[in-house]
Parts: C-alpha cells; sequence; structure tokens
C-alpha cells in the first residue's frame, strides 16, 4: 500500500533536507527512502532514480533562491537592491550549502523546466541592473561580475577561508559598496 502523502514534492523535500544536513554526498535513494519510511523502489514512482531526485532538487533550490532574492529586492532599487540582494545570496547560501551548489549550474539545453526557473532566477539579477541604466550584453556583463563576486564570497567563506583578524561581515559591506560603485560606473 502507497504512502499516504508520499509524491514527488515530498520526495524531492527529503532530498533537499539530507542536502542541507549532509551534503551532496549522502543524497541516495536509499537515505531518502529510509527518512520517508519507505523501501526504495517504490521513490521510483514519484522520481526517476537518482538522476531524477537530483534534477528535482536543483530545481526546486533554484526556484527557491529565486523567491528569497526577489523578496528582497520587492520595492528596492539601486543600491539599496544591491544590498538586499547581496545579503539574501550570502545568507541563504550559507544556510543551504550544498543546495546553493546546484543553483550556480547553468541549465540543461534539453530541460524546459530547468530553463525556465533559472531564466527566472538571473531575471531577479537584471530586474535590479536596469535600475543601474544596464540592458542587453551590459546587463549579461554585470550579472557575471555580481554573480561572480557573490559567489567567490560565500565559496571562500563557507570553505572556512577567511581567517585573517577582519570582520567578514565589514569585508563583505565594503565589497558590496564596491561593486555598486562598479555597476554605476558600468551604467554611465
Amino acid at each position: 500500500m502507497p504512502r499516504v502523502g508520499l509524491d514527488a514534492d515530498a520526495v524531492i523535500a527529503c532530498g533537499a533536507e539530507i542536502l542541507d544536513e549532509g551534503g551532496a554526498a549522502d543524497l541516495s535513494l536509499a537515505v531518502v527512502a529510509a527518512r520517508l519510511g519507505v523501501k526504495a523502489p517504490s521513490l521510483y514512482k514519484h522520481v526517476d532514480g537518482l538522476p531524477g531526485l537530483r534534477r528535482g532538487v536543483a530545481l526546486a533550490a533554484k526556484a527557491e533562491f529565486e523567491e528569497v532574492l526577489g523578496r528582497a529586492v520587492r520595492g528596492r532599487s539601486g543600491a539599496d537592491a544591491v544590498r538586499a540582494i547581496a545579503a539574501a545570496y550570502r545568507a541563504w547560501a550559507r544556510e543551504h550549502p550544498a543546495r546553493y551548489a546546484l543553483t550556480v549550474r547553468a541549465p540543461a539545453p534539453d530541460d524546459p523546466q530547468d530553463q525556465a526557473v533559472s531564466a527566472a532566477l538571473a531575471q531577479v539579477v537584471f530586474d535590479v541592473l536596469a535600475a543601474y541604466g544596464l540592458a542587453g550584453e551590459d546587463a549579461v556583463d554585470a550579472t557575471r561580475f555580481l554573480r561572480s563576486s557573490l559567489h567567490g564570497f560565500v565559496t571562500l567563506e563557507t570553505a572556512g577561508a577567511f581567517a585573517l583578524p577582519v570582520d567578514p561581515d565589514a569585508s563583505f559591506g565594503r565589497m558590496v559598496d564596491r561593486l555598486d560603485a562598479s555597476l554605476v560606473d558600468s551604467g554611465r
């Protein structure tokens, strides 16, 4: 008899929890099944094996990240929006490092769902950059600049690389101020 309430969303949410707790190495159908109190073969009714579980978790992570960033910048523009998106980016990536790693991958070219959720995530950044007068290729370049800066900081921070006796929060704030100044220059 199928477990009541078990569907693809529940399986994917469980996979996301496992990622948050232990990282990608801990994600398997056996671990998800044990956590859900079912046998691993029953998960195939809901996800297409481990690749389907990973895809589902990645899509859910991108969608959640888009929602978090979008909520952070709603009603803001310019430097205020850049500071808000940077803070939300850093907080979410630190809280969900394994899921965050799934959000940085380009969408699969043959996966319309991945294309759509990735485009929505990029659009949040494009909307922030529009206040700087950046569009087209300039917006793409600025998006890469912003993402690379935030990703680099977060990746180094979560890896424990900031051992110097300067507050990382202060360093992050200075970096975001410089990002804003550079975006202002780029929009001229």
